[in-house]
């Protein structure tokens, strides 16, 4: 074994996945593949957000922000990875979707670290706010090279990123199975488009309504 491969463990990552000779469907071997590497990427997005909030914690803006911005373009990664699915077809998925018994989306270590990380950032990002006397109205009325406005814009990144992924899977969804159908827990496909609408930093995504509506209103009386 080179070191490349030792350094690697490519070996042991070969071996992940289900033979050949033992694949329901030649595809089985692409659907395992996409889903492996996206817990991979999403726990390279979970730490990195993970870290983040303990720097704002400590009140390291830029340490905070590089990290958000690092763990958004992973999750923008695991959503590219799902173009590898259109080469699945519902027939393909059909024939291999009983190997997966009840298991679900809902139950990827990654995604549910990732839920559990941007609740974590939305309290350690407001308690950096309070900590600085800063609003979020004072600070979307700040220069866009001030730190802590570019950390948030970072955060809405992350969070755009999620509801992409999301956009994507439900899209996924129906695309294999039917806007129709159910999932591997019986769960209708529609449940996920309504999933699209979540979001991890409301007030980040609120507080242009109000700011917009403000300058607005000044620009009327002028």
């Amino acid at each position: 074994m080179n070191a490349y491969s030792r350094y690697m463990r490519v070996d042991e990552l070969l071996r992940l996945q289900v033979p050949a000779p033992e694949r329901a469907h030649r595809d089985e071997l692409l659907f395992q593949v996409a889903h492996q590497s996206t817990e991979l990427w999403l726990r390279v997005a979970v730490e990195a957000s993970q870290e983040a909030a303990w720097h704002l914690r400590s009140g390291d803006v830029g340490a905070g922000e590089l990290l958000v911005h690092q763990a958004a373009d992973a999750i923008r990664t695991v959503t590219g990875q799902l173009d590898m699915f259109e080469h699945l077809s519902p027939m393909a998925f059909a024939v291999m979707r009983p190997r997966l018994g009840t298991g679900s989306g809902a139950q990827s270590p990654g995604w549910v670290g990732i839920g559990r990380a941007g609740r974590e950032l939305a309290k350690a990002f407001e308690h950096l706010c309070e900590h600085r006397g800063v609003s979020l109205e004072q600070l979307y009325r700040w220069r866009a090279d001030q730190p802590i406005y570019r950390l948030a814009e970072r955060m809405v990144d992350w969070d755009e990123a999620v509801a992409l992924w999301r956009m994507r899977h439900y899209l996924l969804a129906a695309r294999l199975v039917g806007d129709g159908g159910f999932g591997t827990q019986g769960t209708p496909v529609g449940t996920l488009a309504k999933l699209t609408a979540h979001r991890y930093f409301p007030d980040l995504w609120a507080v242009r309504t109000a700011v917009v509506t403000s300058a607005t209103s000044v620009r009327e009386m002028a």
